[in-house]
């Protein structure tokens, strides 16, 4: 990769839109001769790209709730998205508007009127195509579907197999647009089952496999060479899919959550570039979540379909990018209903409730709503010993100062509710045990979120140790986790109906208060919320040994015990597979 010094070159690329792109960049790629030469046959097209915008119509604040202190930074929102899209797209001849999953799930406007109002809003926005989140399965087969119907572009995801009549009518695996000769292929992360609320008749097959078909299919039925996709399968999946596919040169992609680009907290480079099977170049782009970023990237196809040259960078929006009033007005008018609901004051913190570093760490939002549904279980009569929950669960920050009931919904927006269930401590090691190794050991498949805990447990494990053998010490209370004894704890129905992969699946047990007005209650009864991190996760050295660990014995098998106390003998496993991160 060699950058050009051509300025005539770079002043022909970046017309138009260096205005908004401060921090683009324009790069070539090796196969660069010569770009706009009409003759040759080169074609230059634009992608505007989003992902994983969660319900945030409206602008937020950088924690992910309302934005009710302008002084302190709002970002993103639909309306200076539109701004921003409609006041540079007529500079571009050929472009493409494309939404990568996600819109589902996160705000009141989810909660409060499902998918109605983000249609709406999509509608207004002039997109091309959109492929589905896992999040948009959240409300089952039939309310996708409806949502779905409403939509006025088309809706592609290539390994999504389905018995639903409202969702075979409206999804494909691909889209040609014939004016620009170019096919967008759309694919949903394969956890979907385990991690949303499908129907048993839709199915999520393998995304490599799927997204490889549609390619041959397009090569041998069409004329079409310029083929992209939008990908919700987290920014890890999207380079392998590019490094084991070929035909495939550009990757716009969700689900994960990554910042790429040269700001500051970036995980790669916007693009990340990977080589395909034929030894191609694949750019992949993402940008970020809740709409704060609009991705943006300007590329040059060959004939072959093979990128020659691209430009462009995610493109901030701050309280600088200026709103389209239209719309604003209409969100402003959706707010109202729930508006009063969502400012009510619940309580006070002195810290801020983090969740960023939840689905890696301890948090302090974490510790808060572990320790919330434990203490209510306790005052019920409960004997649980700990509680725990999916840091996936968690979804925004919550600054220090007044806690209101929005954003409380807004950090825990799924209406999961709170369950007992008791596990033998030879269970409780293989769980814990399956949380660090990222792969249960009951059924050696990926566990998809990481967790948090509540005081009365603390878990030590080395991540450098061999896959099921990182977890060191588990203690409950006091005292080493007795293989002997039952435990009960306190969880949420999402995990025992074998949410992310955590627990095996539990029948029938009995559900409680949901989870964010148990933590309504506490945050009103304890407050001002005040607390440092505790240590409950931790990394250390060395392995499980006879000096601490389950009463001196590493278990080896389990058996669990319902909320109603039947035992079920499970299997045991002797090999282990292979780490499949899954965000």
């Amino acid at each position: 990769m060699v950058r050009s010094t051509s300025l005539h070159a770079l002043t022909c690329l970046a017309a138009g839109f260096s205005s908004l792109v401060l921090a683009g960049d324009s790069l070539y790629s090796k196969r660069f001769s010569k770009r706009f030469i009409d003759s040759d046959g080169n074609y230059n097209i634009s992608f505007y790209h989003v992902n994983d915008v969660h319900a945030h119509l409206d602008q937020f604040a950088s924690a992910g709730t309302d934005c009710t202190d302008p002084t302190k930074g709002c970002y993103g929102g639909y309306a200076r998205i539109k701004t921003v899209v409609e006041d540079t797209r007529p500079e571009h001849n050929d472009s493409l508007w494309l939404d990568v999953g996600d819109e589902f799930q996160g705000t009141l406007f989810y909660t409060y009127y499902g998918g109605e109002k983000i249609a709406e809003t999509l509608n207004q926005m002039g997109m091309d195509a959109m492929t589905l989140g896992n999040h948009e399965f959240d409300g089952g087969d039939d309310k996708l579907g409806d949502f779905l119907k409403n939509l006025t572009f088309p809706i592609v995801s290539a390994n999504i197999v389905s018995n639903n009549e409202k969702l075979n009518s409206t999804i494909k695996p691909y889209h040609i647009f014939e004016k620009y000769q170019l096919a967008i292929i759309g694919v949903t992360t394969e956890t979907t089952a385990g991690i949303s609320k499908p129907g048993k008749g839709t199915q999520f097959t393998d995304a490599i496999a799927a997204v490889q078909a549609s390619i041959d299919e397009i090569r041998s039925t069409t004329n079409i060479t310029r083929i992209a996709a939008i990908t919700h399968i987290g920014y890890e999946q999207d380079k392998i899919l590019a490094q084991k596919t070929t035909g495939l040169q550009l990757i716009m992609g969700g689900h994960s959550h990554t910042l790429l680009g040269d700001m500051e907290g970036a995980e790669g480079k916007y693009p990340t570039i990977e080589t395909n099977q034929d030894g191609d170049e694949v750019f992949i782009v993402t940008a970020y979540r809740w709409g704060e970023y609009l991705g943006y990237i300007d590329v040059t196809y060959d004939p072959q379909g093979k990128i020659l040259a691209y430009h462009g960078a995610p493109i901030h929006l701050t309280n600088t990018t200026k709103q389209d009033e239209d719309l604003q007005a209409q969100i402003d008018e959706w707010r109202k209903p729930f508006a009063a609901f969502a400012a009510e004051k619940v309580g006070t913190t002195n810290i801020v409730l983090d969740q960023s570093t939840c689905q890696k760490q301890e948090c302090t939002l974490g510790d808060l709503i572990t320790d919330a549904i434990l203490q209510y279980r306790l005052d019920g009569g409960s004997d649980a010993a700990f509680a725990l929950v999916n840091a996936g669960g968690i979804r925004a920050t919550i600054d220090a100062g007044t806690v209101t009931r929005g954003q409380v919904l807004t950090s825990f927006p799924f209406g999961n509710a709170v369950v007992e269930v008791k596990y033998s401590g030879q269970d409780l090691w293989k769980i814990f045990e399956g949380l660090v190794s990222k792969i249960n050991q009951f059924n050696q498949k990926a566990v998809t979120s990481f967790f948090q805990v509540s005081r009365g447990i603390k878990v030590e494990y080395n991540p450098d140790n061999a896959i099921g053998q990182r977890l060191v010490r588990l203690t409950i209370g006091d005292k080493p986790v007795d293989t002997s004894a039952l435990y009960t704890i306190v969880t949420a129905d999402f995990l025992t109906g074998g949410g992310d992969n955590i627990l095996e699946q539990i029948q029938d047990v009995v559900v409680l208060d949901t989870m964010e007005e148990v933590l309504v209650k506490h945050i009103n009864k304890t407050s001002p919320i005040d607390f440092q991190l505790e240590g409950r996760i931790a990394i250390v050295q060395g392995s499980a040994d006879g000096n601490g660990s389950a009463n001196g014995t590493i278990p080896s098998g389990a058996g669990r015990v319902s909320d109603v106390g039947s035992s079920v003998s499970l299997l045991i496993f002797t090999a282990f597979l292979a780490v499949v991160v899954s965000a």
